[in-house]
């Protein structure tokens, strides 16, 4: 398929452009270990590149900032938004989400017992303002990891959010890659772009129908895959076959 008729608002109006990516399965291939992810070879290089000529590049993760920031340290132009937007950077400026702060003991806790009475085989990843519970090692054990997610989610009043081969619980705070996608674009007039891969993708798709019926410009691409779901194919202006293809598109909005 040719991508440039979809892509070129995204070079005649680069200026007032809004370009975001998922990071894991998007930027970064999926492993099984999820310290050990990282993005494309170029990938990193590109997006510093695109996000010169661009009014806003932004990744925007359920990874911590902090994790982020390996690939994309000061003084990156690239805006950073982790943990589904509870914790960003954005030219320059580091914020936790106003109602955030008060959940990392919580979080903490939670983390330790999980540690010390989750179901064997679950892997446990805390990240400070939230947890992920991942059962990838051993597909097995996940209705036992459901079930503790679900009754952790209620002795804590945590959240329960699905993702790849994992489960993970948050603060119960309004706000997902979906607020975080309408809050960037406000700050430009231009076309936007997500790419994401996973059902915690599916609010910033939802935020770019509802920026198209205003009359915006948008451009959605779903990064295909086993684990991708046919309801978030069914979203895509554009599929792509992996992270490989989004570092290509990448390298051809940078030039």
């Amino acid at each position: 398929m040719d991508r440039s008729p979809l892509l070129e608002p995204f070079h005649t109006h680069a200026a007032d452009a809004l370009v975001a990516f998922d990071f894991d399965g998007t930027l970064a291939p999926i492993v099984e270990d999820p310290d050990a992810a990282s993005p494309m070879a170029g990938a990193v290089s590109a997006l510093e590149r695109l996000a010169a000529r661009v009014g806003e590049v932004a990744v925007v993760s359920g990874r911590t900032l902090d994790f982020l920031e390996r690939w994309f340290p000061e003084p990156s132009a690239v805006t950073l938004v982790g943990l589904y937007g509870l914790e960003s950077r954005r030219q320059g400026d580091r914020a936790d989400h106003p109602s955030a702060g008060v959940w990392r003991e919580v979080v903490s806790d939670l983390a330790e017992r999980a540690r010390r009475h989750g179901p064997d085989g679950m892997d446990v990843e805390p990240k400070g303002l939230s947890i992920t519970l991942h059962y990838r090692r051993r597909p097995d054990v996940e209705p036992a990891v459901r079930d503790w997610a679900e009754r952790a989610a209620g002795a804590t009043g945590l959240s329960v959010r699905s993702a790849k081969m994992s489960v993970e619980l948050h603060p119960p705070i309004d706000e997902d890659k979906g607020t975080v996608l309408h809050r960037l674009a406000g700050f430009h007039t231009g076309p936007v772009l997500f790419a994401g891969d996973d059902v915690g993708d599916v609010p910033a798709f939802d935020a770019l129908g509802g920026l198209a019926a205003a009359g915006r410009p948008v451009l959605a691409i779903v990064v295909d895959g086993p684990e991708v779901p046919s309801t978030l194919r069914r979203r895509a202006d554009l599929l792509v076959d992996g992270p490989a293809e989004v570092a290509d598109i990448v390298l051809s909005l940078a030039g």
